[in-house]
């Protein structure tokens, strides 16, 4: 177990399509840093089995949902004080817009953004943001590694569109500093020296964009 560390951030949010592994390093990488732990918490939306069942019915209610529970748990860290611990997130509230871009038709996204716009929706700027990437077929064994029933339904074609969105949304990100990791070659949840070399790679990532063990993803 990696001893804890006194971390150079205040919040950082590590993003990525299905299966990359975000929450697992969000985890781990929270227990290194005796950080706050915050998590978007797929399993609670009770649409999203219907989603991964019949994407054009289930849509729609499932990005509400995740809008909305996002935007109450952002709100809440908002409001913390200055003196708010380190917290780690696997996700960014940017993806929300990118989820409802590539499963919505042009009526429901002008319906989403018009709640979107409502909610008045802010979030936390990261210090750092990790962008984990892999190809499709590392996403596929991964997702059903894990085994969650609903998730056996995703295709191929999906998470192709899937990290080409990804791509398109960190080609000019500047938000905060970025390290963009190629996750296909690594396992930082079971092999401790892959987990320490990442963690060194994320402890130096203090401005820019910066690349660890990563091939440049095309769309970069």
């Amino acid at each position: 177990m990696t001893a804890a560390i006194v971390s150079p951030y205040r919040f950082i949010a590590i993003e990525g399509a299905i299966g990359v592994g975000k929450t697992s390093l969000a985890r781990r990488l929270a227990e290194s840093l005796t950080a706050e732990l915050v998590l978007e918490q797929a399993s609670e939306n009770p649409f999203l089995e219907r989603f991964y069942k019949n994407p054009r019915v289930g849509a729609l209610p499932a990005q509400l949902y995740f809008l909305f529970q996002r935007a109450q748990q952002l709100a809440a860290l908002q409001q913390a004080d200055l003196f708010a611990p380190v917290r780690v997130s696997d996700y960014l509230l940017d993806k929300d817009r990118l989820f409802a871009r590539l499963t919505l038709d042009e009526a429901e996204y002008h319906l989403y953004e018009q709640v979107y716009d409502k909610l008045g929706v802010t979030a936390p700027k990261p210090d750092l943001t990790i962008y984990l990437q892999a190809p499709v077929d590392v996403l596929l064994s991964r997702i059903a590694r894990r085994g969650i029933h609903y998730e056996q339904q995703i295709e191929a074609g999906y998470l192709e569109k899937l990290n080409q969105a990804y791509a398109r949304l960190f080609h000019d990100y500047d938000a905060s500093p970025l390290l963009i990791v190629n996750a296909a070659s690594i396992d930082p949840v079971s092999n401790q020296a892959d987990y320490d070399d990442l963690l060194a790679a994320i402890l130096r990532a203090r401005r820019g964009r910066s690349y660890y063990n990563a091939l440049r993803h095309p769309g970069l």
